[in-house]
């Protein structure tokens, strides 16, 4: 068993509480659109390019998996899961900044999006890139999305293999 530092300790909490400050954020943003948009015209930004228009998905990204809630709350839990493990285990030193950060949005996107799922049965969709067609998404979505694709970045360019070795059972 690993014992925890006091500065550890506070660290988590922190990361909690951050976590909690961006599901709000997320949840905020969409009660609004259900309460502007939905059963609305699309609010369009800027014509023809961005629009903000109310949808109900029911799947994952750009609709796949339709109606697969169990599937999708599973796979929230064992990554947040994953995520916590992680965070526990994360060293306290400045180069793991990036990658905590990283979590944490994971973590708050996973969790807003669960939220609807559990509660409604749909997740709340409302940025929708007209210009390009891109499927209808929300905060929670931005949150993983750009998360990934900066978390694949630095895997690839900052971090080296060791740097990761925290997260075997073995004492480094």
């Amino acid at each position: 068993m690993m014992k925890m530092t006091k500065q550890k300790i506070i660290q988590l909490v922190l990361d909690v509480i951050a976590i909690a400050i961006l599901i709000v954020a997320d949840q905020l943003t969409k009660w609004a659109a259900v309460l502007y948009l939905k059963d609305k015209p699309a609010y369009v930004i800027w014509n023809g390019v961005f629009e903000l228009h109310y949808l109900e998905n029911r799947g994952a990204a750009f609709g796949m998996l339709q109606n697969r809630k169990i599937l999708f709350v599973i796979i929230a839990v064992v990554m947040l899961t994953a995520v916590a493990w992680t965070l526990v285990k994360m060293p306290l030193e400045k180069k793991y900044r990036y990658l905590e950060f990283l979590l944490i949005l994971i973590s708050a996107g996973a969790v807003g999006n669960m939220i609807d799922r559990i509660r409604m049965n749909y997740v709340v969709d409302f940025f929708y890139f007209k210009l390009i067609n891109f499927p209808i998404f929300n905060v929670a979505d931005i949150y993983v999305s750009v998360s990934c694709v900066l978390l694949a970045i630095l895997v690839i360019f900052y971090y080296k293999e060791n740097d990761f070795a925290f997260l075997s059972r073995k004492k480094r």
